[in-house]
């Protein structure tokens, strides 16, 4: 912590007080700090209490107070986002957390955020309704997935005078969660090579027509997503799907379960982890036509002959060295029974069962139950929740069984 740059933001919010707490521990550490309120958190809090604790003038409004000399015209948010080795807004209230999801920028807090190449750490602090909110829980989904940094808030007494989520939370893990950016060690894969499948594979009939499945391709970019932001190498593998490559994660499309076979056989040979999320279709046709299949006059059917696809986890499981082996399944009925099976015949380190019902469609969602079953027996479930946490779970899995 000690000579670097620490950027506060203050949103609107009652926990702003708490927010002199953090910058005294900031300092103590030996750490620089700067601060920038919004408007709100004015209101809250004088810029005052902040200057005298940091030692710094505080920052509140987007446009240069030597503006109207037309002689000077600051670029402080310029100034400010490259200052940084981190920006972190605590509290985060629920407006600006939506702004930063959907790029507005209409103050300085804002402005410096998307002006920032630096990590940024949120604490969301709001009523526990608010936060629970399905639309602030999309909002903060989506900013992990672009790469920010989310504290949860501790549960407690609010200051509507309820109880639940969404007070501050204790100034040590605030400051733990900093140390952590500032030192990488959230890249906890780096110089890890892995390799993720997604999406379903489409099997063809004829030139426009094919076999395939509803797979949307979502947990297998979440995983790509989160093992990026790790540090690691990622190779995706992806089938036909209308999704956006994750930065900083290497695409390969292919259409079959053949090519995927052989994408999958020419880039785990040197790879320390295969993840087999993508819902590969079991059939092919035989003898899929050249040209478009017409339908016939009289004939109210048509018969397809199947073969069999080939299967990429036994292919690679039979040669698998040191490589990380996860596969995915859905079931319907009997579920463990079934997955454990294909857990032992495939030579899986560990499997994660989808759960297909009412209550979790899977297909197109954004969020996932599953359940994880290792080779030793154990088995965990895991309760509903966005499919990039459930990537984040499944990575961690995989970094205890790295050597």
């Amino acid at each position: 912590m000690r000579g670097k740059h620490i950027l506060i933001g203050i949103t609107g919010g009652i926990a702003a007080y708490k927010v002199g707490y953090l910058i005294r521990e900031l300092i103590r550490l030996g750490a620089h700090v700067k601060v920038m309120m919004t408007e709100a958190g004015t209101r809250f809090v004088t810029p005052l209490t902040f200057s005298t604790l940091s030692k710094n003038p505080i920052f509140t409004d987007l446009w240069s107070t030597n503006q109207s000399s037309d002689s000077d015209i600051s670029t402080q948010h310029i100034d400010l986002a490259n200052w940084a080795d981190v920006l972190v807004i605590a509290p985060a209230s629920a407006n600006t957390i939506a702004k930063l999801t959907h790029g507005i920028s209409d103050n300085l807090l804002t402005v410096v955020s998307l002006a920032t190449t630096r990590p940024i750490i949120l604490a969301p602090t709001m009523d526990a309704e608010m936060y629970l909110n399905a639309i602030t829980q999309k909002n903060l989904e989506i900013l992990k997935e672009r790469g920010y940094f989310v504290i949860p808030p501790a549960e407690g007494e609010l200051a509507s005078g309820l109880t639940g989520l969404g007070r501050l939370p204790e100034i040590k893990n605030i400051v733990d969660t900093i140390e952590k950016v500032l030192d990488h060690s959230n890249q906890d894969l780096r110089k890890k090579k892995i390799i993720v499948t997604a999406g379903p594979t489409y099997e063809a009939i004829d030139p426009v027509r094919f076999v395939g499945n509803r797979s949307s391709g979502k947990m297998g970019f979440a995983i790509a997503n989160a093992a990026a932001q790790r540090g690691a190498d990622v190779t995706l593998i992806a089938g036909p799907v209308v999704l956006e490559t994750p930065r900083n994660v290497k695409r390969i499309d292919i259409e079959s379960a053949q090519e995927m076979l052989n994408a999958v056989l020419a880039h785990t040979k040197k790879a320390d982890a295969l993840i087999m999320s993508a819902a590969v279709a079991d059939f092919t046709p035989a003898h899929p036509s050249k040209h478009k299949i017409k339908k016939q006059v009289g004939s109210k059917t048509l018969e397809l002959s199947l073969k069999s696809t080939p299967d990429i986890l036994a292919e690679i499981g039979k040669k698998k060295k040191k490589v990380v082996l996860v596969g995915f399944a859905l079931e319907t009925k009997d579920e463990l029974a079934s997955v454990k099976d294909k857990l032992q015949k495939k030579n899986l380190n560990f499997i994660v069962l989808n759960s297909f019902s009412k209550q979790n469609r899977v297909f197109g969602s954004d969020v996932n139950a599953v359940t994880i079953i290792s080779r030793g027996g154990r088995i965990e479930i895991f309760p509903k929740m966005p499919k990039f946490d459930v990537a984040n779970i499944i990575l961690d899995k995989i970094k205890k069984l790295f050597r």
